[in-house]
């Protein structure tokens, strides 16, 4: 029985590997705190830019809008309708095709007013 080591120092061993291993997952709590609050972060950058995108889409579209309108009031025969409000389903990554979509509405729009010469006009 000399090879087989005591219980004080089996209990020992024990709580140095209890110790070891309650190190090491504070240490991975910590690291992944620090991740999780650069994700966060990040997101939150990422927040704040796409809201300040969508607001300058939101005023540049309200200014083609305005344009549009202007246009066509110097139609008697035909009023604008409301503003169009921005589309729930829309992909953000689709922005710059969208508002490729509105220039060109915009500038055919623009092209048939003037085409319609001075008798459709008030």
């Amino acid at each position: 029985m000399p090879d087989e080591p005591t219980a004080a120092v089996r209990y020992k061993e024990i709580m140095s590997g209890a110790r070891r291993s309650a190190d090491e997952v504070r240490e991975w709590e910590r690291r992944r705190v620090e991740e999780l609050e650069s994700q966060i972060a990040g997101a939150q950058d990422r927040l704040d830019r796409v809201a300040e995108q969508e607001v300058a889409v939101q005023e540049r579209t309200h200014r083609w809008w305005r344009m549009a309108c202007d246009n066509v009031d110097r139609l008697s025969w035909i009023e604008p309708g409301d503003p169009p409000n921005a589309s729930p389903v829309a992909r953000s990554e689709h922005l710059d095709q969208y508002l490729e979509e509105i220039r060109t509405s915009y500038r055919e729009l623009t092209k048939a007013v003037a085409a319609l010469g001075w008798r459709a006009r008030r």
